[in-house]
């Protein structure tokens, strides 16, 4: 640090001292033109960040809204099920023993069932099957009356379903051991 160098580089090659405020006002108009730069790209952050958070929620509420309109196009196809049931309780005891009345029990299940396919529900088909512990559930086990009906399901005490290929029950069956 030789004070004889110091005074050599704050001279230029004419021996005057440079002037220092041109290069700081450029500095200045350098740091103001980067403070802009932040505060436009921090704004630009919390709309986007603001936007996203409004996308989220709208996101959320058309699922919603989808959910509540599907389950009232499957309630309003039920209802005429709902009816069919209204009217058989309206009638008589001695209605109720005849045979119209099993086979009026008959079409209405059918009419369910058929209203609930059509919305892609399927039963299982369960006995007689190999047990499946992804589709079954073991209540409990009997001695199967053969050897290969040895680990198939004997008895189905609960329907299994699947809606749209995906298990919504599942069967609970008895299996033979």
């Amino acid at each position: 640090n030789n004070p004889t160098n110091q005074n050599q580089a704050e001279t230029n090659p004419e021996g005057e001292v440079p002037d220092s405020k041109p290069e700081a006002a450029s500095e200045e108009d350098a740091l103001v033109k980067l403070q802009a730069e932040n505060a436009e790209l921090r704004d630009k952050f919390i709309r986007k960040v603001a936007e996203f958070d409004n996308f989220k929620k709208r996101t959320i509420r058309e699922r919603i809204e989808m959910m509540d309109t599907a389950a009232q196009d499957t309630l309003r196809a039920l209802l005429p099920v709902l009816d069919d049931f209204d009217r058989m309780n309206k009638l008589s005891e001695e209605q109720k023993d005849g045979p119209a009345f099993r086979e009026g029990v008959e079409l209405i299940h059918q009419k369910l069932t058929n209203i609930l396919k059509q919305r892609g529900l399927e039963a299982m088909e369960t006995d007689g099957q190999p047990f499946d512990p992804e589709l079954h559930e073991a209540l409990t086990e009997v001695p199967a009356p053969s050897e290969d009906m040895k680990g198939k399901v004997m008895d189905t005490v609960e329907k299994g379903y699947t809606l749209k290929g995906k298990i919504i029950r599942h069967a609970k069956v008895v299996t033979g051991k």
